[in-house]
């Protein structure tokens, strides 16, 4: 047995490549190999013999394995070496594109950092919302046409996709008394037919005042300081009589600025709380924390791909859904 250790430690020493030591490895391990069958035969000895044999066994075992494997590392570090000497360390790199932000998100990530300096804070609320969150809560009536199928999408269990994002305005007044500042970028679903201005899915900004006080003068500096920030500080703004059901009075806001080709743009919606949307809150709250005697408030929203369109010049709104990089990378470091 001493010999034929003698032999597979040197067998080890003299295989050149992982091949040959694999083929080492098989010849004293392998099922057909001289210690598996030394093993086999440890059976046919006496118990006497057994403890002295088994001894030397495990110790050739052991010794063959650890030269196996620091034979193994040799090998592997020289075939590195190898491989990393042919290798011509002046040659330049290959050149990778690190990637880029959508343009709904750059702009989105600029609206809340205006607004966040005026001490408004991030909310949100669920994608898929009941009727009473979407439309009872904000004064709309069952004869709406927004109610209808032919204009929400409705899901088997009575539930929708939320038309617009003033659903989040309604879950951030249940869960906190006034004052409250928020902002809510999210998505809103509608079934119009999509077109060179119009998607069925579309992101929309929603912004909420409430609190003691607050007044119409409240809502046009807000949204004039907005506008400015976005397009310039010559934007000029103008504010046009509208109906909304959750709103009284509302506004449509027109925006004009050398960056809209001094041209009026209708951009965004607005007008005061109306007063009808704050009892069914406190109805669901259970409390006259939204008191309409006493507290009063101010919301505006407006759709991101239009902007986003107005200040990029996309002429198709249906570009900022291909994904197609070669349209996207030109605005990776746009706002």
């Amino acid at each position: 047995m001493e010999q034929q250790q003698y032999d597979s430690l040197a067998a080890i020493q003299t295989a050149s490549d992982t091949a040959a030591l694999k083929e080492v490895r098989l010849h004293y391990l392998g099922k057909s190999g001289a210690i598996s069958c030394l093993s086999e035969r440890m059976r046919t000895l006496s118990k006497e013999e057994r403890p002295a044999m088994g001894q030397l066994l495990n110790q050739w075992r052991n010794t063959f394995t650890e030269a196996l494997e620091a034979k193994g590392k040799i090998l592997l570090d020289q075939a590195d070496a190898a491989t990393f000497a042919s290798l011509d360390a002046t040659l330049p790199g290959t050149a990778s594109w690190q990637g880029g932000m959508h343009p709904l998100t750059l702009l989105t990530d600029r609206i809340v950092q205006i607004f966040r300096r005026l001490g408004f804070t991030m909310a949100e609320g669920p994608d898929i919302d009941d009727e009473w969150h979407c439309f009872d809560s904000l004064n709309t009536p069952l004869d709406h046409p927004a109610r209808q199928e032919q204009d929400t999408f409705y899901l088997p269990d009575g539930r929708l996709l939320r038309t617009h994002t003033s659903t989040v305005q309604i879950r951030a007044m249940e869960q906190a008394p006034p004052p409250l500042r928020i902002i809510a970028p999210g998505a809103a679903y509608r079934r119009d037919e999509i077109d060179a201005t119009h998607l069925s899915q579309f992101t929309q900004m929603e912004v909420l005042c409430v609190g003691k006080g607050i007044t119409l003068g409240d809502l046009k500096g807000t949204a004039e300081f907005f506008f400015r920030e976005l397009f310039g500080t010559e934007t000029e703004c103008r504010f046009r009589p509208h109906f909304f059901p959750f709103t009284e009075p509302s506004y449509e806001i027109d925006v004009r600025s050398s960056t809209l080709s001094h041209q009026w743009l209708e951009l965004a919606g607005c007008g005061m709380v109306d007063p009808a949307v704050f009892e069914a809150l406190n109805k669901k709250r259970g409390d006259r924390a939204y008191d309409p005697e006493e507290i009063s408030g101010f919301a505006f929203g407006f759709g991101l791909e239009r902007l986003v369109m107005i200040l990029t010049g996309i002429s198709d709104i249906r570009m900022l859904t291909e994904n197609d990089l070669r349209f996207l990378k030109q605005f990776a470091r746009e706002f």
